[in-house]
């Protein structure tokens, strides 16, 4: 599993398998996404706008990304 955030654009991304898998996105909610591979076993999570999701503070460390 690899955490990563963007600090530019409030992203946070969590990624369940290696490799470059093709996905499907599924929309949750309005700032949430799930990947899924073809199998339907999921890869990865997108929050959008993360600080108003999620508390940042906890997932430390993670990759950050500055832009």
């Amino acid at each position: 599993m690899k955490i990563s955030y963007d600090t530019k654009y409030d992203i946070l991304y969590i990624k369940f398998q290696n490799g470059d898998a093709q996905v499907t996105t599924r929309s949750l909610a309005d700032d949430i996404a799930l990947d899924l591979d073809e199998a339907g076993r999921v890869v990865g999570l997108e929050i959008l706008s993360a600080s108003e999701h999620v508390d940042l503070n906890e997932l430390l460390p993670v990759a950050v990304t500055k832009k």
